[in-house]
């Protein structure tokens, strides 16, 4: 039995699959989403800010913030996380590459 490693490529890189499927874009949209919901609910954690409290801080409603920090939800607009951000101390950066 050879125990050697071969190091290389094995196959098309997950992007590349993505792409092919044409689904890497909305992939992408989505981990997005998924990131900046985790990283609100932590910072909501760490500032021990209640969803009650960013909602008064927001001056929307609590079902509004459920939706904001809900990773499935598209519908939530740049501005809104933005504020979002903001409530808790932090600011969204976005960039292209």
């Amino acid at each position: 039995m050879n125990n050697d490693i071969e190091h290389g490529r094995l196959g098309q890189s997950f992007d590349d699959f993505l792409a092919e499927q044409g689904a890497r874009e909305s992939t992408t949209e989505t981990a997005i989403k998924r990131v900046i919901a985790f990283q609100l609910a932590a910072a909501m954690a760490v500032e021990r800010i209640s969803k009650a409290e960013l909602a008064r801080r927001l001056e929307t409603s609590r079902s509004q913030v459920d939706r904001l920090l809900d990773p499935d939800n598209d519908g939530v607009t740049l501005g809104a996380l933005s504020r979002a951000a903001h409530a808790v101390g932090r600011s969204l950066r976005l960039e292209l590459s």
